[in-house]
């Protein structure tokens, strides 16, 4: 049976057509193979028409144009011939190209989200016409995907809005709002919702009147009027952005940016023909494969209800209570407000409670055009954030959320107090980033009520979330905990109660290996050098700086009493806890700060306190250093599988990606293995063993190889 239509064409007046999209069963309009045909066929039909005055392409669905291309079919396509990727642009190309020469006006009347292929096809219309919603955005994202615009995006947006800004937009990936389009060009007018097909109506009849739309179309399809030191110019400044923003692991923007260069002085079709040519060296390139694999991380994330099986609804969220007004604590209350959800916040000390109600509040109404805090955003949020904490108060919580120390005993006190005045049905959970959570919940009355909620820090810029089912832990518990972090902006990943859980489980095996190269007498330099040419946004050493070498330590010490067999009980950290040296908190840890930038920098006391533990093991190369460092990380990872403390092989990757800054380059921790295969990893493993179990490849693995099975299927 054929799937139902997507596009709709109806006479909005009597030479004006309306052309809607409204993908079935969608939330989203995506444009894939059977949509464009569809699209070819009514254009067909349009075209032959000698009775229109224009045509305005809408979508059906509020909120949402056309999210861009379907991703599943690109997936698909990977491994095709390069010059199969280039008829496949072609294609594209001179489907939208003739929305540039239908015999009557082309307008794009966009509400919300209009990216990639949808931008592509809106740049191609004669005009644009945005609401002023919020959430309208327009922009080509493709580089996030290890790719660029290929219907004809390089070529055509640098004609309309200038190569500069086409630039910015297309080698940068970020969409901009209908404001900032109509500074650039982009958009032709901005309205009320209410009135965007009415205007969209109007800019026909004006273009009609005018004829402009005809101009701008020959000017469109000719060479762009730069001069050579202009183009040289841009190119010098783009080109270094971009390194400095990639590092070079990246290749699309840069490619991107050759490309509109190249182009710049050839007409549009030629323009288009590059930009076919040269999408095929990116379209199915490791990188391009790896990011789309992170993509589609985040698409199952989204749907993900928490459970394997469906059925259980998630309980009442309609209060959220947070004990403990600190860093997390003022953090998770403020992304909850911003996101309409009241919270009542506690705190033992008054004023941590007062810095942490002024936190949460400045946080969650942070402007980031104005570089500060919103004060109409702020007083609108206020009446959200309420810190009165009597018996009445936690009755109304549907969640009690707990953001205390770091100290099992304390929270266990805490609940002891909480619980027996909570609803029957509230959640109970705790923010812990390390202690189990059946162990937290061993004097709980009612322990199918409780869960992790572990958070990352800063809250407002980290995705990531886990929510940790203890042994008793209810599946409605967890089904509930999903749904709160949805609400709130954040991806959640469900995971077996196990020390560290997942991300600070994998964490603690790099980190733990990178003291050791420290005491085999590899220099700090070259370990960090080895993580972030691997594509860790930090090293491992200037990482410890960040997170506190006092927390690190304790996070250390309780991963090595849980696993004493693959996790080493290094002498370093200790030593420089000892000597008050905790990392940027302190001023000095593995680096010094004692500068006016306070910038991590070399410090000839911390090589004597290593010199200490010294021994010597002949060097290593980048190569063995980046195999010390990623290695033990991914036989945990194996560990994890095999306690099945996850339900996917895809949340490992996902958590270390949006928890620890995993290179989503790479695709992912088991995705990247899999470019290895598993045979590979095995024997790259044979030079380490003498080192210990945590170099000695599992069952897992081991079986993995013999069956050459991937962690993807």
């Amino acid at each position: 049976m054929p799937s139902p239509p997507t596009i709709t064409v109806s006479m909005h007046e009597t030479d004006i057509a309306l052309l809607s999209f409204d993908m079935p069963g969608k939330g989203a309009n995506i444009l894939s193979r059977s949509v464009l045909d569809e699209f070819s066929t009514h254009l067909d039909k349009l075209q032959k028409r000698d009775d229109l005055a224009g045509l305005v392409i809408a979508s059906g669905k509020p909120g949402t144009f056309i999210a861009g291309a379907d991703l599943r079919e690109f997936a698909a396509s990977l491994d095709v011939p390069r010059e199969e990727v280039v008829a496949i642009c072609r294609r594209g190309q001179s489907l939208f190209a003739r929305l540039a020469e239908c015999p009557f006006v082309t307008v794009a009347a966009i509400d919300g989200l209009c990216l990639g292929g949808g931008a592509e096809l809106a740049v191609w219309c004669d005009r644009r016409v945005l609401s002023d919603q919020p959430k309208t955005e327009i922009g080509f994202p493709e580089v996030k995907l290890g790719l660029f615009p290929g219907w004809g995006g390089t070529a055509r947006a640098p004609r309309m809005i200038g190569l500069s800004n086409a630039v910015e937009m297309i080698t940068g990936g970020d969409s901009v709002d209908a404001w900032a389009a109509a500074a650039m060009g982009l958009a032709d007018d901005v309205v009320a919702v209410d009135r965007l097909l009415a205007a969209s109506i109007d800019m026909v009849r004006s273009e009609q009147v005018s004829g402009r739309y005809r101009e701008d179309r020959k000017q469109w399809s000719r060479p762009l009027t730069i001069s050579d030191t202009e183009l040289g110019f841009l190119g010098a400044t783009a080109s270094a952005l971009i390194r400095e923003k990639t590092k070079g692991q990246y290749p699309a923007p840069q490619a991107a940016l050759e490309v509109m260069l190249e182009a710049a002085g050839s007409d549009l079709d030629a323009a288009c023909l590059l930009e076919a040519q040269r999408m095929s060296g990116l379209f199915g390139s490791p990188v391009n494969r790896a990011l789309l694999n992170v993509f589609f991380l985040q698409e199952r994330l989204k749907k993900d209800t928490g459970l394997s099986g469906d059925g259980i609804q998630p309980g009442k969220l309609e209060t959220v209570g947070i004990v403990g007004a600190g860093l997390m604590g003022s953090g998770i209350a403020a992304a909850t407000i911003k996101n309409g959800l009241p919270v009542i916040l506690s705190d033992a000390a008054p004023d941590a409670l007062a810095r942490g109600l002024r936190n949460a509040l400045e946080e969650a109404s942070y402007n980031r055009k104005l570089g500060g805090t919103d004060a109409a955003r702020a007083m609108e949020l206020s009446p959200l954030l309420n810190v009165r904490f009597a018996d009445e108060d936690l009755a109304r919580c549907d969640l009690m959320l707990e953001a205390v120390v770091e100290n099992a005993e304390v929270k266990q006190a805490l609940y002891a107090k909480i619980e027996p005045r909570l609803r029957p049905d509230a959640v109970l959970a705790s923010n812990t980033s390390t202690i189990p959570i059946t162990r937290l919940a061993a004097k709980l009355k009612h322990p199918e009520r409780f869960c992790g909620i572990h958070f990352f820090n800063p809250v407002r810029r980290m995705k990531l979330v886990e929510v940790i089912r203890g042994e008793k832990t209810s599946d409605a518990t967890v089904v509930t905990a999903v749904a709160y972090a949805k609400r709130i902006g954040k991806l959640p990943i469900v995971v077996n109660d196990s020390p560290g859980f997942l991300v600070n489980r994998l964490l603690m095996q790099y980190m733990n290996e990178a003291q050791e190269l420290l005491c085999e007498g590899v220099s700090i330099r070259d370990v960090d050098k080895a993580a972030t040419a691997f594509g860790m946004p930090v090293g491992p050493i200037l990482l410890y700086d960040m997170v506190g070498l006092d927390t690190a330590l304790f996070a250390g010490r309780t991963m090595w009493e849980a696993f004493p067999k693959h996790v080493v009980a290094s002498p370093v950290l200790p030593a420089l806890v000892k000597a008050g040296r905790l990392g940027q908190k302190s001023g000095a840890g593995f680096f010094s700060y004692d500068n006016p930038k306070r910038q991590p920098e070399p410090d000839p006391k911390v090589d004597a306190i290593i010199a200490q533990y010294h021994r010597d093991n002949g060097g290593a190369t980048r190569e063995q250093i980046t195999h010390r460092l990623f290695l033990p990380m991914l036989l945990e990872a194996t560990r994890l599988l095999e306690e099945k403390i996850v339900r996917d092989v895809r949340d490992i990757d996902f958590g270390l990606i949006f928890g620890l800054g995993f290179p989503p380059f790479q695709g992912g921790l088991l995705f990247w293995a899999d470019t290895i295969g598993a045979a590979k990893v095995v024997e790259m493993l044979k030079p380490f063993e003498h080192l210990g179990m945590r170099f000695q490849p599992t069952d897992y693995l081991l079986e993995m190889a013999k069956e050459g099975r991937r962690f993807y299927p």
